[in-house]
């Protein structure tokens, strides 16, 4: 819902001040409808009805993998596609990807995102929409800003969002911005919004092999990335978890593994999160299962903490690097 033009409405029309906080709470439980608002007067529920839409977003269609994921592709008012998705686990995490920019702007060559053209940057409604969408399908409880775009190029927008979550049901601690490293982003992230989790996506220890794979890496490198991490870890009291995208005879050697291990000192401070490549139109191929092992035993015996990522919604395109809009199944 277009929650600037909701209030506009109802200054409009004298409301009181918390009719706003009555919509939104109705929406943050599943509403589909204005007529399930009940504590709302019967003219305002009619007048909401036909002057503002229950979504800023248009579902275009939504799909199911074999693996119980659900990916949404949306269009906004002005034509913009956005991808999002629901991701269930055996132990009760129902976690949304959500999308921050229609498109990216940034061009890692090894994401699907990256080939669209950039389009603009989301409003909070629109990052919310997404949310509430999955919403009115059932619980959820995670959120991850992994999807479409760069969090950080619109800050102002994912942290009006995250305030919001928690009446979704997503508290803060499960609540997670991913970045490439844009380093204004983040030390504005260690003093201002609610305490997320920070996710930094590296996918290379080597200043040239992550320039090959990320032009941001020659405006931000490494070190000056990793200086950024450590402030927001001492200032927010949390650990940095780092995304590393396995792509084989690039940066799944073991002698690149010991590398990225003396990057990520002090080693409490992170954890890797190791990424099987999932597979979109390029150059890549994915590093194999023995690989990966070696990669993260390697990791765990120079003291850095490291998982491999379950991968989910592969074969609908909603895996990790696969969001792009033109291609959605």
């Amino acid at each position: 819902m277009d929650l600037k033009r909701l209030d506009e409405i109802l200054d409009a029309r004298g409301e009181p001040r918390f009719r706003a906080g009555q919509v939104w709470e109705w929406l943050a439980g599943g509403a589909r409808t204005y007529a399930e608002m009940t504590n709302l007067p019967q003219t305002l529920r009619e007048e909401l009805d036909a002057d503002l839409p229950i979504s800023t977003l248009d579902p275009v269609r939504e799909v199911k993998s074999v693996d119980g994921t659900r990916k949404a592709l949306f269009e906004t008012v002005d034509g913009r596609p956005i991808e999002a998705v629901l991701m269930s686990y055996r132990d009760g995490r129902r976690s949304l990807c959500l999308s921050s920019q229609s498109g990216c702007p940034l061009t890692c060559n090894f994401c699907a995102t990256g080939r669209m053209a950039f389009g603009r940057n989301l409003t909070e409604s629109e990052i919310l929409d997404q949310a509430l969408h999955f919403r009115r399908q059932g619980s959820v409880n995670h959120v991850v800003f992994m999807g479409m775009g760069e969090p950080l190029m619109n800050l102002d927008a994912v942290l009006a969002a995250c305030e919001r979550l928690p009446a979704v049901g997503v508290s803060t601690a499960h609540t997670t911005i991913s970045t490439v490293g844009w380093v204004p982003g983040i030390e504005r992230l260690a003093t201002e919004g609610p305490r997320v989790r920070l996710a930094l996506s590296l996918h290379a220890a080597e200043g040239d092999v992550r320039s090959g794979l990320m032009p941001v890496n020659d405006r931000y490198p490494i070190p000056e990335v990793i200086e950024a991490c450590l402030r927001w870890r001492e200032a927010r009291n949390r650990r940095v978890y780092i995304e590393y995208l396995m792509l084989a005879g690039v940066n799944d050697a073991p002698d690149q593994a010991v590398v990225l291990s003396e990057v990520l000192k002090p080693h409490d401070a992170f954890k890797v999160n190791l990424i099987p490549f999932n597979p979109t139109p390029g150059e890549f191929t994915g590093s194999s299962p023995e690989a990966i092992a070696g990669f993260r035993d390697t990791l765990i015996a120079h003291g850095v903490p490291a998982t491999v990522r379950l991968t989910r919604g592969r074969d609908i395109e909603a895996a990790c690097g696969q969001l792009a809009a033109g291609r959605a199944a």
